[in-house]
């Protein structure tokens, strides 16, 4: 059976700075995501049919696949505005990128305890749409394809921004990897 891997940040630790701190983003990586890895490891070594695994392994499974897809969501080299066919599909939904950003935003501020805000694709609505993600497997919405997540667990902003996920969600936008963004769009779409 595979086994899942924590994947190698696509940057230095110290590369999101001042948005991010190395502190922070080695804690987040090395700590946080590594132990939903391991755990996900140990429950596929141990499920064989035992129903009572499965809430577990689906809470660890997601963590590693959206702490996956966060870290790729970010670059030093990000900011700005997405370009092409994924800002035409997010003016088209949300009527501009600014009310896009404000209604994303928003949407991460106002997650209840900890979770994720999330852009995905629909293939039923032909569009993207924006998802609150409890924890890490409660809301997800099956076939809608997750194109850009932001973590607001305490764990990916409290050594830099203390209790105001606010600040964070604002940073965020400052490292957001459009270039990414844009081929998941584009591989979905």
């Amino acid at each position: 059976m595979k086994k899942f891997k924590l994947p190698a940040l696509p940057y230095a630790y110290d590369a999101l700075e001042p948005h991010i701190s190395e502190r922070t983003l080695r804690i987040h990586h090395d700590k946080h995501h590594k132990g939903y890895v391991d755990n996900a490891n140990k429950i596929l070594n141990r499920m064989s049919g035992d129903k009572s695994l499965l809430k577990s392994f689906s809470y660890n499974a997601a963590g590693q696949l959206l702490h996956s897809l966060f870290w790729t969501n970010m670059s030093p080299n990000g900011g700005g505005k997405p370009k092409g066919k994924l800002l035409k599909a997010i003016s088209d939904d949300f009527g501009s990128y600014e009310a896009f950003k404000q209604e994303f935003s928003n949407a991460a501020k106002s997650v209840e305890g900890s979770g994720w805000a999330a852009l995905t694709y629909s293939q039923d609505a032909d569009g993207v749409v924006l998802i609150q993600i409890e924890k890490h497997n409660v809301n997800i919405v099956p076939s809608y394809e997750l194109l850009l997540v932001i973590d607001v667990w305490e764990h990916a902003y409290y050594l830099d921004y203390q209790n105001n996920r606010g600040a964070f969600v604002e940073a965020f936008w400052e490292v957001v990897n459009w270039d990414e963004v844009s081929k998941r769009f584009n591989s979905v779409k």
